[in-house]
């Protein structure tokens, strides 16, 4: 049985990234600029990288974050035939999900450690 995505035509689709996960490997960026045909210096999605920073109770933080950039257009020509935009379908962590915004903004709610992009 075939899976049928919806389409990003409309601006109530979006990507939702549980950051605490990111591995910080670049699949995304390097998928991305492949598919929207991107200069080296240019980037639909970038990951940002914050720490190792000491916290006082003497644990370590480092967050590694994936945002999205003017650049994105949630790859709306694979969106348009079904496919998972290029950065989802290429997170080796698996911590991108596309999909509705209300459905997203449901799986939010679920933990603090995530961020949801729209168009």
């Amino acid at each position: 049985m075939a899976m049928t995505l919806p389409s990003s035509s409309a601006n109530e689709y979006g990507i939702l990234i549980d950051y605490e996960f990111c591995t910080n490997c670049h699949t995304c960026e390097v998928a991305c600029q492949k598919e929207l045909g991107l200069a080296p210096h240019e980037w639909g999605i970038k990951v940002l990288e914050y720490g190792p920073v000491e916290l006082p109770n003497n644990k370590w933080e480092w967050v590694n974050l994936p945002l999205l950039t003017s650049r994105c257009n949630l790859c709306a020509s694979r969106t348009a035939v079904g496919k998972l935009p290029t950065c989802v379908h290429h997170c080796q962590a698996g911590i991108m999900y596309y999909g509705k915004l209300d459905e997203l903004a449901e799986k939010l709610k679920e933990k603090p450690t995530q961020v949801l992009f729209s168009r």
